[in-house]
């Protein structure tokens, strides 16, 4: 029994899931017996007994120096056209050229070629630079060496490069017969590797052996941080390191942490591959492996990643995650996750075992591909508790979604005159809360492009008659509402709605009084629906019955509008003579406009049914339509006559520069717009003006705040009820408007010039296909053990500082802030009022602390807070984060090497959420 505390209200007795130190022991064990069955190390076979070899002496014998010196040539010298005889192949395939700076000598006794200072040679895909070079022609070796300078430092040390691998040792030997070398102090690089030994042989292109030789990932190879020690290494390029005994030194002090062999491929293509999986503990489930399992490099074009978690208490997860791409056609990637959670145990009251899935599928499709037709998918759907119940920090930012979405679209356009657009849609809405889901299966829409029959076929078209014009739209929809538990169930199709609509839109506009645009609009449709209704008032059940009708029927309808509007230019010029002020010019935009929509009474599509009490007596007639509850609503059975009028303003000031060199003012806008709109009923017989509406909007401070506002003036006044009357506010001893709702927004987003953009692109894409923010307001999508989730970009040592901060501290901040003023039946309260911040801080240059949260003032609390620390230490990354309070307190702490090849050298530990019934 252990007493454990996994809430923060409550505190319980329960058993804790398999805790035995047994479970590492034999995971350990079984771990080495399959290494041991199937790995098979690699190793330099002992010296033995030396072969001589054969020699043959032929009449034709070329050596290095042969090729090397001139030859003179003599026409007819051989009197034999076509010897018996057939020559073997000649030494040296190629040219070989070479150069030196100082001198370039050639010894006859000793048959050597010395080249001295900056000395270079090159031989087919081979490449060799050093100080010093001796070609020695008796032997056919080639050595290389530097050279000390007056100070005694040795310089130019030899660089040796063939096809895409390179060397740099001490010196080196390389025999141009056998392709054989030594190499001394080498180092070289194979796929991200640095290697470093005191002795390298290269057998041929394909085999090199090394000798007490180190290898790391650390950029520094004479000072790395850390280094694995063997003492026989092997390695074929670009296809795998294999080594025998292997330590791990960190700071040259080595460690326990070693390993009989080991094998390390080397590849520039994707490879398919086991994913190691991570350990952990878990307070309701146990230990845990999690995200293991095996990577498949299916092909150029696509892949597969099949990742696990298992739970010693039965939980388990699975996951299937797929990247594909075909360039310049389309991208994309799929993913399926599955989860089986149980909670405490069985026979425990809180025993509680569920299963979440979700869903996602992204696909992009190049322009270019196909400029007439484009097919494109963003899905995301599944449980709607699945973003609470995750555990996972990827998932850490989305869980306080409310909604999930999804789109998958196809459109087509039939060139031709006129032309036709075609797109065929599903659509898919849940709601998280409510867990409720809104689908269409599917949307069907075409429109035919606009033909104007009056206009002329060459020039402008002028005139009321010339821009009449004209189009067809058909809308076609399958709409389905369910829930979670029925989804995909038979009863889900049962209460699908569907119906088409037919729309031809008829419109003209021109020039009135030469400065005003006058544009007018009627509108014909005709819906059609497949079912409809039927209702009565049954007596003896004491309601009212409404029976569904099968069967097609349509109606049809039309309206009318207009819409009279202008442009007004004001310029405010403070500019005088012999002065040039700060605000030069102040310039206002203001385009008013009046609008009138008529909307006629379709009643004959409606009709009454009779209330009767119980002694027969008819106490009511109720009217209703028969295409009420439909996907596209019910024909209008009011006549409705209204004149809307807007108002929208744009400010912006002409200031002058502050650089001295500017030609011109610099514009700033004072504000981006100003809108206001109201509407009057001209066929009402009581409150008649509609609430005026103002919203406005601008940016600030170098367009970093974004600062948007709006609020809602009503006329009328209110009674002791507040109950809004037909009354003026000002007639009833009030103000002329009186505010009903206000809402502002700001957000303002400041860094220093060094630290612009600290959000991972990927984590970013990760919080938008899951349905949150493009930023991290809400907690940032971390996978510490995934490498895509982290920017590992050096640091560049020469920027500059900001001019808002002037020491090297970068730095960033995100700022939002929100608040929802409600008085509209006198409730005089905000309705809501927080501040969302995130930042990040670079306190050293690799020190970074981060943070994301926000306050609520109405309720006198904290939102959602993470915490986040990174440190980087060179190769390896340490990471910490931490949710240090609500129902998602959690940390997870991470040290683990950065490169790709050594990703799964890691240790990580975490304190996972309690678990929520």
């Amino acid at each position: 029994m252990a007493i454990q505390k996994p809430s923060h209200t409550f505190t319980k007795i329960h058993l804790k899931a398999l805790r035995t130190n047994i479970f590492h022991i034999l995971f350990a064990l079984s771990f080495t017996v399959f290494i041991n069955t199937f790995g098979f190390a690699q190793d330099i076979p002992k010296e033995g007994g030396k072969v001589s070899p054969t020699q043959e002496n032929d009449t034709l014998n070329l050596s290095i120096g042969d090729a090397l010196k001139p030859v003179a040539s003599e026409k007819g010298q051989d009197s034999i056209l076509q010897d018996s005889v057939k020559p073997k192949p000649e030494l040296l395939t190629g040219p070989v050229t070479y150069k030196a700076l100082d001198y370039t000598s050639f010894n006859n006794k000793e048959q050597k070629l010395y080249l001295y200072n900056e000395a270079e040679v090159y031989y087919e895909d081979m490449e060799l630079k050093a100080g010093l070079i001796i070609i020695d022609y008796n032997t056919n070796e080639v050595f290389a060496a530097g050279i000390v300078d007056s100070l005694g430092n040795y310089n130019q040390a030899p660089v040796f490069k063939q096809a895409n691998n390179v060397v740099e040792p001490d010196s080196i030997k390389f025999n141009t017969k056998t392709e054989k070398a030594l190499i001394y102090n080498s180092k070289t690089e194979q796929g991200g590797m640095n290697i470093f030994a005191p002795i390298t042989k290269k057998v041929n292109d394909s085999v090199i052996f090394l000798r007490k030789g180190r290898f790391t990932t650390a950029k520094d190879i004479e000072n790395p941080e850390y280094y694995f020690q063997a003492n026989k290494i092997k390695i074929v390029p670009q296809k795998k390191i294999v080594v025998g005994p292997t330590n791990m030194v960190i700071a040259d002090v080595p460690t326990i942490i070693g390993l009989p062999f080991g094998f390390f491929p080397l590849t520039d293509k994707q490879t398919s591959g086991v994913i190691i999986p991570s350990f952990g503990e878990q307070n309701d489930r146990g230990y845990f492996l999690q995200n293991g399992g095996y990577y498949f490099a299916i092909s150029d074009f696509v892949d597969l990643a099949v990742l696990g978690d298992y739970y010693t208490n039965g939980s388990y997860g699975l996951r299937f995650e797929s990247a594909y791409a075909n360039r310049y056609r389309y991208n994309g990637n799929v993913s399926f996750r599955y989860e089986n959670l149980i909670s405490s145990e069985r026979g425990f009251p809180d025993y509680n075992k569920s299963s979440i899935y979700n869903i996602r599928w992204s696909h992009n499709q190049d322009a270019k591909a196909n400029p007439s037709s484009r097919f494109s998918a963003s899905v995301n759907l599944g449980s709607s508790r699945y973003y609470q119940t995750s555990i996972n920090q990827v998932n850490t930012p989305s869980f306080l979604n409310n909604t999930l979405a999804s789109s998958i679209s196809y459109s087509k356009t039939f060139e031709g005159e006129p032309q036709v657009n075609m797109s065929v849609t599903a659509t898919h809405s849940q709601n998280t809360n409510t867990e409720v889901i809104n689908m269409t299966l599917p949307t069907i829409q075409a429109s035919v492009s606009r033909i104007f029959p009056f206009a002329p076929k060459t020039g402008v078209k002028k005139g009321i008659i010339q821009n009449i014009n004209f189009q067809y739209n058909i809308r076609a929809e399958n709409r389905i509402q369910t829930t979670d538990s029925l989804f995909f169930k038979k009863e889900m199709w049962d209460s699908a709605e569907n119906g088409i609509r037919h729309s031809i839109p008829l419109t003209t506009n021109f020039k009135v009084l030469k400065y005003f645009s006058l544009s007018a609009s009627t509108s014909y449709d005709e819906t059609w629906v497949f079912e409809t209704v039927r209702k009565y008032y049954d007596i003896d059940e004491n309601t009212v019955i409404t029976e569904p009708v099968k069967g097609f029927d349509a109606y049809r309808t039309y309206n009318f509008s207009t819409n009279l509007g202008t442009t007004l230019y004001g310029m405010f010029d403070f500019k005088k003579e012999g002065k040039d002020p700060k605000i030069q010019a102040i310039r206002h935009v203001m385009r008013p406009s009046i609008s009138y929509n008529i909307n006629p009474s379709f009643s004959n599509y409606y009709e009454t049914y009779e209330v009767i009490d119980a002694n027969g007596t008819t106490t009511d007639q109720v009217e209703y339509t028969r295409f009420e509850g439909g996907i596209y609503g019910a024909p209008n059975n009011r006549y409705s006559s209204s004149l809307g009028i807007s108002l929208s303003n744009n400010i912006e000031a002409k200031v002058r520069d502050k650089d001295s060199t500017a030609t011109e003012a610099k514009k700033i806008k004072i504000l981006d717009n100003l809108n206001f709109s109201t509407a009057y009923n001209l066929a009402g017989d009581s409150l008649n003006w509609s609430p005026l509406r103002m919203t406005g909007g601008t940016q600030l401070l170098q367009n970093k705040m974004t600062v948007n506002f709006g609020a809602t003036l009503d006329p009328y006044a209110l009674d002791n009820n507040n109950t809004k009357i037909d009354k003026f506010n000002i007639d009833n001893g009030g103000s002329l408007f009186r505010l009903t709702s206000a809402n502002m927004a700001v957000s303002y987003s400041l860094s220093s010039s060094n630290f612009d953009e600290t959000q991972n692109e990927r984590s970013k894409q990760e919080n938008l296909r899951s349905g949150g923010r493009d930023d991290d307001l809400f907690g940032r999508a971390q996978d510490f053990s995934d490498q895509r989730f982290n920017d590992d970009d050096d640091d560049d040592e020469n920027e500059k500082p900001s001019d808002l901060y002037t020491s090297k501290i970068p730095w960033n901040l995100k700022l939002a802030y929100a608040v929802n003023y409600s008085n509209s039946r006198r409730e005089n309260e905000i309705a809501s009022h927080s501040l969302m911040f995130s930042g990040d801080v670079e306190l050293s240059p690799r020190w970074t602390v981060g943070a994301s949260s926000g306050y609520d003032f109405k309720n006198k609390g904290f939102t959602y807070t993470q915490l986040r620390f990174e440190r980087d230490l060179l190769s390896w990354r340490m990471s910490f984060s931490w949710v240090p309070f609500s129902s998602r307190s959690s940390w997870y702490f991470f040290i683990g090497i950065k490169s790709n090849i050594l990703k799964d050298i890691k240790y990580d530990q975490r304190r996972q959420p309690d678990q929520q019934l």
